[in-house]
């Protein structure tokens, strides 16, 4: 299997406001080529032993490997929640012309060569 260079991350909010400020700041600062904002999901989690529902919108954040922490560490610098979910999915395979567009508009990676 090749190696992982780029990723999806997945974050949520409580607010439209919030995540356009999420999405926009996280591309700004190119550590996303692109968030899409999925507005409507319904949140059902255990937080500090109750049971929770709550309607919130789903982050979908593009974005390298090597970019993770930076990703994380700008949603939890941002984010209005205690916890922030930052979840990160591996890109197993994408295509060569979509790749070529995310390299472009990322922070470059300093290790490679």
């Amino acid at each position: 299997m090749p190696e992982t260079r780029f990723a999806i991350v997945l974050t949520t909010a409580g607010s439209d406001e919030q995540a356009t400020h999420l999405a926009q700041e996280l591309v700004e600062r190119r550590l996303a080529a692109c968030v899409n904002i999925v507005s409507q999901v319904c949140s059902i989690y255990r937080w500090k032993g109750k049971v929770q529902r709550d309607e919130e919108k789903l982050l979908v954040v593009k974005t390298a490997a090597h970019l993770f922490p930076a990703v994380r560490d700008a949603i939890r610098e941002l984010h209005s929640y205690e916890l922030p979910e930052v979840v990160m999915l591996p890109m197993s395979d994408a295509d060569p012309d979509y790749v070529e567009w995310l390299e472009s508009s990322l922070a470059p990676d300093p290790d490679a060569g």
